[in-house]
């Protein structure tokens, strides 16, 4: 089973060996991680989603354990870029990317490293942009947008610099603004990425909720 970010430094390995029975469910797999995990909640993606607890585990099956994370018309929208990645981010370009001869309207958004020194962030990412790919795509529905991407930051950020950027393009300014907001809350909710906070000899692991 993978493991990540605070669950990862608790058990010293970036996986764990768990002997689950030939009849197994995602429930079997949370009670075999249980003696690592104490009372830190988590949930269970089984091949690079998340399960609820009734789900079955059959063998070959990529078992990874989520700790709470750091948080037009229907068809017609543009997914114009998803990306995690430890490269400094490009607000500009992103905006470039979500450009349309339909749009009145372009809003950005960009999360920057403020109070600290630096953050460092982990992501599943395997897991991580399939999901900002489904969230993007579900919220340039909901909104109507013409296109719209996002991209996050992996590895060291420092003060200053930004972590996540959104950008979304509409026909009008009122479902730019709401599509943009729901992206970036839902990427904060629900995508397998974590943070954690460095300032001077401090370093903490920043709580947020299960996905």
């Amino acid at each position: 089973m993978k493991l990540f970010a605070a669950l990862r430094e608790r058990a010293g390995a970036k996986a764990l060996e768990i002997e689950l029975p030939a009849s197994a469910t995602v429930a079997d797999a949370i009670e075999a991680l249980a003696p690592v995990a104490g009372e830190m909640p988590f949930r269970v993606a089984v091949n690079r989603e998340y399960a609820d607890e009734a789900t079955p585990i059959v063998a070959g099956d990529e078992l990874a354990a989520i700790p709470p994370v750091s948080g037009g018309a229907p068809g017609a929208a543009r997914i114009a870029g998803v990306r995690v990645c430890d490269e400094p981010l490009d607000l500009a370009r992103l905006a470039a990317a979500v450009s349309d001869p339909g749009a009145g309207a372009i809003v950005t958004f960009q999360g920057t490293t403020r109070d600290v020194d630096r953050l460092e962030y982990e992501a599943y990412a395997e897991m991580a942009e399939p999901r900002i790919e489904a969230i993007l795509r579900d919220c340039a529905e909901r909104h109507g947008l013409r296109a719209i991407a996002a991209e996050h930051r992996v590895g060291t950020v420092a003060l200053g610099e930004p972590s996540v950027i959104v950008a979304v393009s509409g026909a009008h300014r009122d479902e730019a603004f709401a599509g943009a907001r729901e992206a970036i809350d839902r990427i904060k909710a629900e995508a397998p990425i974590w943070k954690k906070e460095i300032a001077g000899g401090d370093e903490n692991w920043v709580e947020g909720a299960l996905p």
